[in-house]
């Protein structure tokens, strides 16, 4: 229904394709088993109030498998919202659900709220103080993170697909090595991290964790500062010497040999408990 209503992609974007083949999948009576993984999207709303090209808000949504009997979890975000802006948007969101929603389908009602609300969050602190919104968001700081992730193997080409596409979609830098052990690092704005780690975790795994974080605090944050901050130009797949039975070890060597020409071979004792050479 919704990618009927909104077909255009800078309106409505799934973004867990594997999520809804599987619940397709389940409710045309092919599988008994149900869906592991709720089917998340994002839905982009610009408010109706004046200069609204300006100004856009992204629902990140996820829907549990017994929606609408539990609400959806719905997240707003816009990077014209500070932090504490942003969680009163999506505190006062949570209670317009409750109160309003109990098992009705609310998805409509929860995006027109949005239409209708979103943007007096930003004026509320803007009204009483001189400061652009421009100069309000470049004043802030900005946190630089780089997540480590280990898990115990990836060999699933839709998850390694996940990878890059969210990594691009969320303009984070990084790599992936599949295989077993699997390892995945990223690296951009902490709120882009964050919302990739909780993309990769709902999926299913024998064993996935954060081994390590780093988290940089960058006065004004402008882009320049944030490049700076790279240590990889994009998120690439890496493949060192794959050999094994299976063809799914890779050699660990050439992984050490890699994060120490990007600075980062004090990582490789933390992943396997060794010093690498």
């Amino acid at each position: 229904l919704l990618s009927s209503m909104f077909p255009y992609e800078e309106e409505f974007v799934v973004t867990d394709q594997l999520a809804v083949a599987e619940l397709k999948h389940y409710v045309e009576n092919e599988s008994a088993e149900m869906p592991s993984s709720k089917v998340q999207f994002i839905l982009n709303v610009k408010p109706e109030v004046p200069n609204a090209s300006m100004v856009e808000f992204s629902m990140v949504c996820a829907l549990p498998f017994k929606y609408p009997t539990v609400l959806p979890e719905i997240t707003v975000r816009s990077p014209l919202l500070s932090r504490s802006q942003q969680i009163q948007l999506n505190s006062d969101l949570k209670t317009y659900l409750v109160q309003n929603c109990s098992g009705e389908p609310c998805m409509l009602g929860a995006r027109e709220w949005v239409k209708e609300h979103a943007a007096a969050y930003i004026d509320r602190e803007l009204s009483s103080s001189s400061v652009t919104t421009s100069n309000a968001v470049q004043s802030e700081d900005v946190i630089f993170t780089r997540l480590w992730i280990y898990s115990h193997h990836i060999y699933n080409k839709q998850k390694r697909k996940n990878i890059i596409e969210w990594a691009k979609e969320l303009s984070l830098s990084g790599f992936c090595m599949p295989g077993k052990p699997g390892v995945v690092c990223v690296e951009g704005l902490q709120n882009n991290c964050e919302e990739f780690w909780s993309r990769i975790r709902r999926l299913t795994w024998k064993r996935i964790l954060i081994r390590h974080r780093e988290d940089v605090s960058l006065e004004g944050g402008g882009n320049a500062e944030i490049q700076k901050q790279r240590k990889f130009s994009t998120l690439e797949e890496k493949c060192f010497d794959a050999h094994g039975p299976r063809g799914n070890h890779m050699d660990l060597g050439q992984l050490y040999q890699f994060l120490e020409g990007k600075g980062c071979a004090d990582i490789f004792q933390m992943y396997f408990g060794v010093e690498g050479h």
